[in-house]
């Protein structure tokens, strides 16, 4: 789906459908423009008060738009943004599946939401049906957003154009099952990308017997129990600048059944989804080539599959990771620091001027934080910041935790180094405090993405997050630096 700005309504448009925002205290000024036949008895006879998600068809009473309505916003200035994915979805659910081409009149709607509005069409339009012998008829392609102010210069639609493709990406990678989307089918998509985009990735795969070279002993603890064997991914996305990187990692269980700790069978299909850090850097990868932002990013999938064998883990094995820390493994079903501690210490070669890693972690995150903010763990705060004005900025959110010394001694182990769990308390903080001990020679943060990268229920899918907060951390890298 591709946006065009205009000032005012065009006169040559192939437009098929209009849509007017309005404001319900300024409703007459917002409709002026249009030639509204009868509208003070169609008000009248309708009640419409342009109240929030209110809709009024207008069909045959504008001047060469047949499919017109009006849709209220309430009284904008009581206008948040977790508002407009309603919209969207209201005009893409009315719209997608019979107009080509709509236009939308969104003067009314405050500058400041003009690039989340856009973004949130974005979304409410992405739908799956890869596996359904039925396929869905989404034929919206273009859409017009028309406003005589608006903050979406050419910069900014280019960025919705990228994240628009890199979530909806990220987004077709959690939804595949596990049979599809395994470990080296991962690597394979990661190659794609760099044959897609030859002049800015350079791809690089890990086997599990170059692992065992360089002692990744954790991550092997976690891949050897399945058929299916793991690997590290990097893609190294340059764009022509000599600089430090960001090096953003994955976490990328494509299954995780819980290994020898196994999960309960209720619900576990959605453990598909346990690879959906690793499609957030892909997505980011894709978006960031699609941008081609001239900044210097790795992106570093840890891509395994939890499952119990004979080969499979069991708890109170002791191994050893790339950093030489032990770590005792209570628990099988914590296999995501597992993966990740190796991932973490692998990626100090590139010499990072900030990590972040990106992770379906814990349980207990979602049991903080719900599915609507993403946890935010770092020890540094002007990386924090960062991270958290990058998520308003793009309503992909998240909420500061701790992640201090304080609760470091829950994972001590009277046989090693560390434990890989620290008890029933605090979950999502002792884990985001286990991969700190493997990131204390750079600048990290980590997202625990549990209950924000995929939706339950009737609505059950991937989301794409956190691929609009991370692109736009990396364009605010860009903007500051530039």
């Amino acid at each position: 789906m591709k946006f065009t700005t205009y000032t005012t309504f065009p006169e040559q448009t192939s437009n098929e459908s209009l849509w007017v925002l309005v404001d319900s205290e300024q409703l007459q000024s917002n409709i002026n423009t249009y030639q509204i036949n009868n509208l003070e008895s169609v008000l009248t006879a309708t009640q419409f008060k342009g109240n929030f998600n209110e809709t009024l068809p207008l069909f045959g009473q504008v001047s060469n738009q047949p499919h017109s309505q009006l849709l209220g916003l309430g009284k904008t200035a009581e206008l948040q943004a977790v508002k407009l994915a309603k919209l969207a979805q209201t005009i893409i659910k009315s719209t997608q599946n019979k107009f080509k081409h709509i236009a939308i009149d969104i003067a009314a709607l405050p500058v400041e939401y003009h690039y989340l509005f856009a973004l949130s069409l974005t979304q409410a339009a992405y739908g799956y049906d890869e596996f359904k012998s039925k396929k869905n008829e989404f034929v919206l392609q273009q859409v017009d957003l028309i406003s005589s102010t608006t903050s979406l210069d050419e910069k900014q639609l280019a960025l919705v154009h990228a994240v628009q493709s890199g979530q909806s990406y990220a987004r077709d990678l959690g939804n595949r099952p596990g049979n599809i989307c395994f470990p080296e089918y991962l690597a394979e998509q990661a190659l794609a990308l760099a044959a897609e985009f030859p002049d800015l990735l350079k791809v690089t795969v890990l086997n599990e017997q170059q692992m065992a070279d360089l002692g990744m002993y954790a991550f092997l603890a976690v891949s050897k129990g399945s058929e299916r064997p793991g690997r590290i991914v990097t893609l190294e996305y340059q764009a022509g600048i000599d600089q430090a990187p960001v090096v953003l990692v994955g976490k990328g269980v494509t299954f995780d059944t819980g290994g020898i700790s196994l999960k309960p069978g209720l619900g576990m299909d959605e453990m598909k989804f346990d690879m959906c850090g690793a499609a957030s850097v892909l997505g980011t990868i894709r978006a960031l080539c699609e941008a081609k932002l001239p900044i210097h990013v790795v992106g570093a999938i840890a891509a395994a599959e939890n499952m119990p064998s004979g080969k499979a883990t069991r708890p109170g094995d002791i191994v050893t990771t790339m950093s030489g820390q032990t770590v005792e493994i209570l628990n099988t079903d914590a296999e995501g620091r597992l993966v990740l501690c190796d991932t973490l210490t692998y990626i100090k070669r590139f010499n990072p001027a900030v990590v972040v890693d990106i992770a379906t972690l814990t349980g207990a995150c979602v049991v903080a934080l719900g599915k609507v903010l993403s946890g935010l763990f770092s020890p540094d705060d002007a990386l924090a910041d960062e991270l958290q004005q990058a998520g308003e900025q793009s309503f992909d959110r998240v909420w500061r935790m701790p992640v201090i010394e304080d609760y470091q001694e829950l994972l001590d182990s009277p046989f090693a180094d560390i434990a890989n769990i620290g008890g029933p308390y605090g979950g999502a903080i002792t884990a985001a405090c286990f991969l700190e001990r493997f990131t204390r020679e750079y600048r990290w943060a980590h997202l625990d993405v549990a209950g924000t990268a995929w939706l339950s229920g009737p609505a059950k899918g991937a989301t794409g997050r956190p691929v609009p907060l991370l692109m736009q951390f990396l364009a605010n890298r860009v903007n500051t630096n530039g």
